[in-house]
């Protein structure tokens, strides 16, 4: 299970135990109970701090295994064999348990130590998805600071059953008390505000105390952690408030292209970008949303901006980086099924149409590389271009063409998506070569059709172009005073990380120059109305 180098770190990892720590297993003598077996073994053989206890299985999923600290009594649960995305949470689940120090805000964890009643979650996933482990990792924190919290992981492809009972079609999918809870990726802060009564209320009257920004940047992808490091290390107040720090490029899998780095992930590169704000004085505001922007009333004066929460704040500069989100077909079926059949995120989602035949909507290189990827675990995959030619890069063509099980249908426009009020069956879409109206059976839609830009609180604002992207100068100023703008939210003509970056650290330049240039506002002092 564990290769040498694997168990030199994890060795190191589990130096850090500061308490005893219990694996409990609950396996068979299926393949995937053995791997459970040597796995928790090989676990168990590095410290001498974990220990391993069986049980009768009666009850108990299978293969299955508990992490459970000899202190506090908290419980850690997985379903399945935790490796692949999830093998960061299974080590992570071990170090809480053994009392190793979170990396959580103390406030926080009085929070969650504070909750009351039985909080029993079931978190459906699978181990190819990059979304999931930090939702599972969230609520596996919950459990390790709170025994009334309990998590268990429950690896989708290994109990079919339960999925297909529970219609599940999308992960991660998060039941709590045995309803469904949320769906997609949820973090800690969220998962608070829906079972601690008053938490927003709370969040809400602590941004309203904060003081005036020299620089407030809105969203927290790679174009805003760019404006961020660059404004703070002018030595000005910065701030970020976004909806999730990383943005869209959470739910990027491959980059091969950002320059001086040969490969890597999203959520790692989004890792390092917040370990690198965090580095300066940025105040960060996460799980917050944006809902409109106010217009100084002097010159040199304070933008407003106002939360979704309730919550105001202002600063003598703004820097929209807001990114951009996957654009929806906009046919009938679409929103009710999403979730059930409809989906984007074919890593995330494509073990749980393992045998089935699926179509993807799209084929530029994202549809092309998620139809490659799909047909290594579906039955069928069928591709729908809208165009008569696919815009692809040529070698991910070719890849697609040589595979067996890849059908690609040119200039067909997706028209409706089929269902049994459950679960997708099938899609229509027209010919435009010939005006005629067809139908596919299939299970899943995997909708690839490029983003659109998260712009629409700026409506009436800003100047915005026909697409909705904010119009900027080449110093990224908008159409408002002291409001300034970068990456894919914007009208720069391609979106790519390493441009966003480069369009963060413009922005964040030219809302140090339009500072330095424009006479401070009379008062200091935040006008909370």
């Amino acid at each position: 299970m564990l290769d040498t180098q694997l168990k030199t770190q994890l060795t190191s990892y589990l130096a850090n135990l500061k308490a005893p720590v219990e694996l409990v297993k609950f396996v068979d003598d299926s393949a995937k109970g053995k791997e459970l077996n040597e796995l928790v073994n090989q676990i168990a053989e590095l410290s001498d701090n974990v220990g391993i206890i069986e049980k009768d299985s009666a009850g108990e999923r299978v293969p299955s295994m508990m992490v459970r600290s000899a202190t506090t009594g908290s419980e850690i649960r997985f379903a399945g064999v935790p490796m692949g995305h999830e093998f960061t949470s299974l080590v992570l689940a071990l170090l809480h348990s053994g009392g190793h120090p979170m990396k959580l805000d103390k406030e926080v964890i009085e929070q969650v130590r504070g909750l009351e009643g039985e909080f029993q979650f079931e978190t459906y996933v699978s181990l190819s998805c990059q979304n999931c482990p930090d939702v599972v990792q969230a609520l596996n924190i919950m459990a390790a600071i709170n025994p009334q919290v309990t998590n268990v992981m429950i690896d989708g492809s290994v109990f079919q059953q339960e999925v297909e009972a529970k219609n599940i079609m999308a992960v991660p999918a998060v039941y709590l008390n045995g309803e469904s809870f949320a769906q997609g990726r949820v973090s800690l802060k969220e998962i608070l505000q829906k079972v601690d009564t008053g938490a927003a209320e709370k969040d809400a009257e602590k941004i309203n105390r904060k003081e005036p920004f020299d620089v407030l940047v809105i969203g927290g992808g790679p174009a805003g952690a760019s404006a961020a490091i660059y404004a703070a290390r002018k030595g000005i107040r910065t701030g970020i408030v976004a909806d999730r720090f990383g943005g869209q490029m959470l739910d990027t899998v491959a980059i091969e292209n950002f320059i001086s780095v040969k490969a890597t992930e999203g959520p790692r590169l989004v890792a390092s970008l917040e370990e690198h704000v965090r580095e300066y004085d940025v105040d960060i505001m996460a799980d917050q949303r944006v809902s409109r922007l106010v217009e100084a009333e002097q010159e040199g004066g304070y933008v407003t901006v106002e939360l979704e929460s309730g919550a105001t704040l202002v600063s003598r500069s703004v820097i929209v980086a807001t990114g951009a989100r996957w654009r929806e077909m906009n046919v009938r079926g679409e929103k009710e099924y999403r979730g059930k059949g409809v989906a984007y995120c074919p890593h995330c989602d494509g073990p749980l149409f393992k045998g089935k035949s699926v179509a993807v909507v799209g084929g530029g290189n994202s549809g092309i590389e998620a139809a490659i990827d799909l047909a290594g675990i579906v039955e069928r995959v069928t591709v729908l271009e809208f165009d008569n030619k696919l815009r692809a890069d040529e070698v991910l063509q070719r890849k697609a063409r040589s595979m067996g099980n890849i059908d690609i249908i040119m200039e067909a426009q997706t028209t409706e998506v089929l269902g049994d009020g459950d679960r997708v069956q099938g899609l229509k879409y027209l010919d435009r070569a010939t005006g005629e109206t067809k139908t596919i059976e299939l299970a899943g839609i995997f909708v690839q059709i490029g983003l659109v830009p998260n712009s629409e609180f700026l409506k009436g604002t800003l100047a915005l172009s026909n697409r909705g992207e904010v119009i900027s100068s080449e110093r990224g100023a908008t159409s408002m005073a002291g409001v300034f703008a970068a990456g894919d939210v914007t009208d720069v003509p391609f979106k790519q990380i390493i441009i966003a970056m480069g369009n963060g650290a413009t922005a964040s330049l030219g809302a140090f120059d339009y500072l330095i240039r424009t006479p401070a506002p009379l008062s200091e002092q935040k006008n909370v109305a």
